[in-house]
């Protein structure tokens, strides 16, 4: 399982998504969970990064899942629209 850190902001982002990125081939299984409970202080970059781990998953053929998203990111992505595209696992 990924897991995404305690905090998450655009400081952050690239070197995040560099690091699940390059754990994503090693996951196992059709489903790749994403593990947001640790965050506490989070932007709107967590979403780009899980977006673009969706990317990565879906290009080697998977899905994506979020296990624990907080309830202020789940209406981020409501408000982006792109709520459908990050499943709760």
């Amino acid at each position: 399982m990924l897991t995404l850190p305690a905090e998450l902001t655009q400081r952050q982002a690239r070197a995040c998504a560099q690091q699940l990125l390059a754990r994503l081939p090693g996951e196992a299984g059709p489903v790749v969970v994403v593990d947001a409970q640790a965050l506490a202080t989070f932007d709107s970059s967590a979403l780009a990064v899980l977006l673009e781990c969706r990317r990565a998953a879906v290009a080697a053929g998977r899905t994506l899942a979020v296990q624990g998203m907080p309830t202020h990111l789940a209406s981020l992505a409501e408000l982006y629209g792109v709520h459908e595209l990050l499943p709760v696992a």
